[in-house]
Parts: C-alpha cells; sequence; structure tokens
C-alpha cells in the first residue's frame, strides 16, 4: 500500500519504522520543522525526519496546512504536494499540525490517526500523562479514521494495556509507541482486505488530556502522597518534577508513598539518612523520595543525592 506518512517525535518513527519493516511503500513524510535542540541549541531533525532520510523518503517540512491561515502560500504548496503525491491513505502519528478538511479530503482512504489512549478517554495532547497522573489502571492505543474534531473520529482498532504500578511516561510511551507499530500494521492490511469497520465513539467518557506545561512540574506538598508519587511518574522523562528547598529547585524523579508514624507539616522532611531515606510528610500520608536531580547535577539515587546536598530538618515548598 502506498502510505504519506504525517509525523514528528519518537512514538512516531516507531510506527513509520514498522510500517516499512512490513513492506508499505512509503511515498512521502511530512514532519515538522528542525527545531533548536541540546545546550548548543543546534537545529536537530525530528525521529521521524531521521528515519526517513535513512530509507530515503522525500520529507516536506511545511508550518502550516491552513489555506486561510497565516501561512496560506506554505498551505497551498504542501496542499498541491499531497495531491501530487501517490498514495492510498495517510498515517497521522503525533504530528503536531492540525489537518484541515481540505487535507483530510485528499487520500483515497483518508487519513487514519495513531492515538496514545483508549478513545474517548484522553483526547488530546498528552493521553500518556495525564493517564499516569490520574491514576487509570489501563490506557492502550486507538487506531481512528481522522475528522475535523479533536480526536473524535470513529475507532478502527482498539487494544489496551495496563499502567503498572512504576510505570512513568517514558516507559509506558515506549510500550505504546511499539503496540501502536503493531497496530497500525494491522490495521492496514485490516484495509487492504475491506474488514476495518468503523465504530463511532461514544460521548460518555470523553475528556480531554491538556499539553504539559512546565509551569505544572511545581509539586504541592498539600496534595496526598499518592497523588503526588503520581505526578512525579507522569512528569519523568519530562518536565520533570520539582521541590522547593529553601533556594535550590530540587527535581524528583522516582518516589513512592510510605506509612510512617511521625507526622508533620506538608513538605517538611521527616527523614534523610540513608537507613531510612528522604520521607518527606504531605496533606495526607508521606512520601518516599528514591531519586533527585539539584540543579546542574546529575540524577541520583537518594542515599548518593544527601552526600552533597543534606535535607535533614529542612522543608520542601
Amino acid at each position: 500500500m502506498k502510505i504519506i506518512f504525517a509525523g514528528t517525535p519518537e512514538f512516531a518513527a516507531v510506527a513509520l519504522e514498522a510500517l516499512y519493516a512490513a513492506g508499505h511503500d512509503i511515498t512521502l513524510v511530512l514532519t515538522q520543522p528542525d527545531r533548536p535542540a541540546g545546550r548548543g541549541m543546534q537545529l536537530q531533525a525530528s525521529p521521524v525526519k531521521q528515519c526517513a532520510q535513512k530509507h530515503g523518503t522525500p520529507v516536506a517540512q511545511p508550518v502550516s496546512l491552513r489555506l486561510n491561515g497565516k501561512y496560506p502560500e506554505v498551505a497551498q504548496e504542501a496542499h498541491a504536494l499531497l495531491q501530487a503525491t501517490p498514495h492510498d491513505v495517510m498515517v497521522v502519528a503525533a504530528y503536531g499540525l492540525i489537518l484541515p478538511r481540505s487535507v483530510l479530503d485528499i487520500p483515497r482512504h483518508g487519513c487514519i490517526n495513531i492515538h496514545g489512549s483508549l478513545l474517548p478517554r484522553w483526547r488530546g495532547a498528552a493521553p500518556i500523562h495525564r493517564a499516569i497522573e490520574a491514576g487509570d489502571a489501563e490506557t492502550g492505543i486507538t487506531i481512528m479514521q481522522m475528522e475535523e474534531g479533536l480526536d473524535t473520529g470513529p475507532m478502527l482498532l482498539i487494544e489496551s494495556l495496563p499502567i503498572l504500578e512504576n510505570d512513568t511516561t517514558g516507559s509506558l510511551h515506549d510500550k505504546l509507541a511499539a503496540l501502536g507499530g503493531k497496530m497500525i500494521v494491522d490495521a492496514l492490511a485490516k484495509l487492504e482486505r475491506g474488514e476495518l469497520p468503523a465504530t463511532p465513539q461514544p460521548e460518555e467518557g470523553a475528556n480531554y488530556a491538556a499539553k504539559i506545561a512546565k509551569e505544572e512540574a511545581a509539586l504541592d506538598f498539600t496534595q496526598s502522597a499518592e497523588q503526588l508519587a503520581r505526578r512525579i511518574r507522569a512528569f519523568n522523562p519530562f518536565p520533570g518534577a520539582t521541590g522547593r528547598f529553601g533556594e535550590t529547585v530540587v527535581k524528583l524523579w522516582q518516589a513512592h508513598p510510605v506509612t510512617v508514624a511521625q507526622r508533620g507539616e506538608p513538605g517538611q522532611v521527616l527523614s534523610a539518612d540513608a537507613q531510612a531515606g528522604i520521607v518527606v510528610a504531605c496533606g495526607e500520608g508521606a512520601l518516599l523520595l528514591t531519586e533527585l536531580q539539584k540543579p546542574g547535577g546529575k540524577r541520583l539515587p537518594a542515599t548518593e543525592f544527601l552526600k552533597g546536598f543534606p535535607l535533614e530538618g529542612g522543608r520542601f515548598a
């Protein structure tokens, strides 16, 4: 099957690699423009662009696809390219640009999206983060037919997997990316056989996974230990949960709730030693911090962190 692929991050690159491995003819790849990254802030190609270039596939990086938007000439050029490129379907995964109706109508089989949640739950930009933060027991991948609404299109395939108690956004992302790659290959095989029925999404249970803002990283220790542990896992690896200790902002990478006899004000460090670990009082319960990072330093186990940054008797704001 001839495919135009649209995607940008690693989640999408895994799916693109799966399509190559399955023998599909990827005739064009759309991805976001190169962005500055790293300490030197050098322009860096997206994981999807790097994958496409490895396979010798043409790449386009329009800043917009909206004919009536801010860059109409760019959008017109992109539309002309899509119309001139042989393809049967467009596969989309975490592309980062809204596809207007004028684009959705170009492929013979429309545009098929790989979404990292069990729709209609967690429509939107950050479904993996929000599922962990909310304490969901499971998540999954939905392969859906795209329409103009935000992740509202009919479902073509759906498969779930459990969210483990130690899953972070990083670990869950990798599992979902692999599942998405497998499922899009299965979906296209069914499409070629005419065996891919569409099921409308129910409105019941629909909610929105808002994009993660860096401001959300700062933890509020008046929340329960359970809530804070979920947020730490949800914000690992981005943006990284933080607690302010004096004038220092400390990143908190791993933690779990614990039961302790001692009580304290929210944020108070109840213990900070190699034996008891770093235990912090919360609005409800206490949190055992097991991996931390000070500014300019490395991520360290709590015992190593304490050698250069004593916390005993202090308090996280």
